[in-house]
């Protein structure tokens, strides 16, 4: 590896050990980033007849896991690999984050027309 090359890693991962922190504090910008799947999965994640799954108060490794999945095409998906790969891994750690300290509501059906 050359020098350069070897800076630019470092460079990297110095960013990216200084964003993790960030979104983990922020808890306005988790909010902000997990806000793009409130029109599927409900506001804060507790969705409306469980279809799609909501995702408040699920475990943040599980979640993540899940996303890594859906960005790999590991895991079948009609949007949900699309979505995935808008994010970074440091991204989807703070969106993981948020829907797992969120605390899930009881079930709620539909409305009726």
């Amino acid at each position: 590896m050359t020098v350069r090359a070897a800076g630019l890693v470092l460079s990297f991962t110095c960013v990216w050990i200084a964003t993790v922190p960030a979104f983990a504090q922020d808890a306005g910008v988790a909010r902000s980033l997990a806000s793009a799947c409130f029109t599927c999965h409900g506001t804060d994640g507790n969705s409306v007849g469980g279809v799609p799954p909501s995702l408040a108060g699920r475990p943040s490794a599980e979640l993540f896991q899940a996303m890594k999945e859906f960005q790999s095409g590991k895991r079948p998906a009609t949007l949900m690999h699309q979505q995935a790969r808008g994010y970074t891994d440091p991204q989807l750690q703070a969106i993981a984050g948020y829907f797992a300290s969120i605390k899930p509501s009881a079930a709620r059906l539909p409305a009726k027309p």
